[in-house]
């Protein structure tokens, strides 16, 4: 169904929902699939776009969590871990494996002899062998240019990388496939209830509509998966233990990889503050992050980086690669997001937060926040159980059904590469066919992404806005320099018409992302 004939259907005054999924990241988008796949009618909707928080700003790691299990949260690294085994196993091309380099250095902590031990654990909860332990001569190898200073040596191991707005996009893909109705730019104005104070709906405002034409749908339950906003909802009704949200940023830089350039992640512990960081390989760049740090800002703006977070970030290309000299003038873009930590209000250091997620219970109202991007599968699971009653797990599909289903066994066109071909396969699965048909191949300049994805994501995942397209259907503002700003002729060339946009509209949204990328996405002193 298009855009139009889901509203068209909401306006009805007829429609009626096993489940309403407000919010539109990795947990709603995991909820709708779970959902759909179970043959439940599913509502999902975004007052912004698809994966526009947390979801697209995140570190794009899938892992167990080395951190977790360090501090005894064996549990969750278990869980992770064994999820980041089956997105890859599923999900190839999406979800792939990547390297991890941790160097030793003379007098650090934790030396190779413990972090061999731990990495022993972490294989064992996975099911698979994948840790080394590396000579200074061999770290060279996988590192090159890492500072020699008191280097004892490396380990090695194994974990995933993925494009996270990908990765919500294809679940969204899944779930609108088995039926469930996913809308951006909509939000829930509010939940109704009945006289017992029993969820039995939700008012909904599309975006540019006023709010008096809220449109009203029937659901028993509702599951609040907007994370770092959770408040907003649960404040509407009696719950006697609501959420208590923690916004935390996480920011990163992105530099050109031909400056820093890594084949494999290389983490360190910061040597201002002993967290782990990272500097890893994404997208045909190098990225730097994260940082740990809390977010008093408005939720609804963009989330940006600072000053001192610029200076954080670079250090650890200083402290591992000193004969880069990487400056300020080297990044391209940087990103940041909020973490939705759930916590329990005893002052902890941001970096000592519980990651892992809560639940709680409302009449019919389900909020949900915390955990990782590796587990949403089981978050989701766990609040359609609570929203279903005593019987959810009995109305849920099998815990072993895949989640991705797997793309059609198509001929790779001669013109596309097989790297991006597999990438392909991951980004789009049963829909690749139909991206496939009549596309144009030709990949961007100095990029593997095709003009097909471009116009595919035009027609069919329900761009609403120029960052929609550049920024999380495509990464392209953030590798190309300037928000690819000169890339925007040849993209209004080939996708104005197909967004049905008249040259005003053309002309006001090229203005606002320019404007959004420089407050949002390039460094502070370059536009605020």
């Amino acid at each position: 169904m298009t855009r139009q004939q889901i509203l068209a259907e909401l306006k009805s005054g007829d429609a009626r929902f096993d489940v309403v999924i407000v919010g539109g990241g990795i947990t709603g988008a995991g909820a709708a699939r779970e959902a759909a796949g179970s043959g439940l009618r599913t509502l999902l909707v975004e007052q912004k776009d698809f994966a526009w928080g947390t979801s697209s700003r995140s570190s794009k790691m899938v892992h167990g969590g080395l951190r977790y299990l360090g501090s005894g949260h064996i549990g969750l690294a278990r869980d992770a871990v064994r999820e980041r085994q089956r997105m890859m196993e599923e999900a190839p091309g999406l979800v792939d494996p990547l390297r991890f380099v941790m160097p030793h250095y003379r007098g650090q902590f934790p030396g190779p002899r413990l972090f061999q031990a731990l990495l022993s654990v972490y294989d064992r909860l996975a099911g698979v062998s994948s840790r080394q332990r590396l000579t200074p001569s061999q770290s060279q190898q996988w590192a090159p240019g890492l500072s020699q200073a008191g280097l004892l040596g490396a380990s090695l191991f194994t974990d995933a990388l993925t494009d996270d707005a990908r990765l919500v996009q294809r679940l969204i893909t899944e779930a609108s496939r088995d039926g469930a109705l996913c809308l951006n730019y909509v939000s829930a104005n509010r939940i109704t209830r009945d006289e017992a104070g029993r969820v039995n709906g939700v008012v909904l405002v599309p975006e540019g509509e006023p709010l008096q034409a809220g449109i009203s749908v029937s659901a028993n339950t509702v599951i609040n998966a907007t994370g770092a906003w959770a408040d907003k909802l649960q404040q509407q009704g009696p719950s006697e233990q609501p959420l208590s949200i923690r916004p935390l940023r996480g920011s990163h830089l992105v530099v050109p990889w031909q400056r820093l350039p890594v084949t494999c992640a290389v983490s360190l512990f910061h040597p201002e503050d002993k967290r782990p960081v990272f500097a890893f390989p994404w997208a045909g760049t190098t990225v730097l992050g994260t940082t740990d740090l809390d977010h008093p800002g408005n939720l609804d703006q963009e989330p940006v980086i600072n000053d001192q977070e610029v200076r954080y970030l670079l250090k650890v290309a200083e402290h591992l690669f000193p004969s880069a000299s990487l400056t300020a003038q080297d990044v391209i873009s940087t990103w940041a997001g909020v973490r939705p930590v759930v916590t329990d209000g005893q002052g902890k250091a941001p970096s000592r937060e519980n990651r892992e997620h809560a639940l709680r219970r409302d009449k019919g109202l389900i909020s949900v926040a915390g955990g990782k991007l590796t587990t949403f599968r089981q978050i989701a699971r766990e609040a359609l159980e609570a929203a279903l009653g005593p019987d959810g797990s009995h109305r849920l599909r099998a815990d072993d059904q895949p989640v991705f289903t797997p793309p059609a066994d198509l001929p790779r066109p001669t013109q596309v590469r097989h790297l991006t071909w597999h990438r392909l396969k991951g980004y789009y699965g049963p829909a690749l066919g139909e991206l496939c048909r009549d596309a144009d191949f030709t990949e961007i300049a100095d990029s593997n992404v095709l003009w097909a994805e471009l116009e595919w994501a035009c027609q069919s995942e329900q761009v609403h806005h120029l960052d929609d397209l550049l920024l999380r259907r495509t990464r392209l503002g953030l590798v190309f320099p300037a928000g690819a700003r000169a890339l925007l002729p040849d993209i209004q060339e080939r996708c104005q018409r197909r967004l049905g946009w008249t040259n005003d509209h053309w002309q006001r949204e090229v203005e606002r992302y320019l404007s959004l990328y420089q407050q949002a996405y390039a460094l502070p002193s370059e536009g605020r």
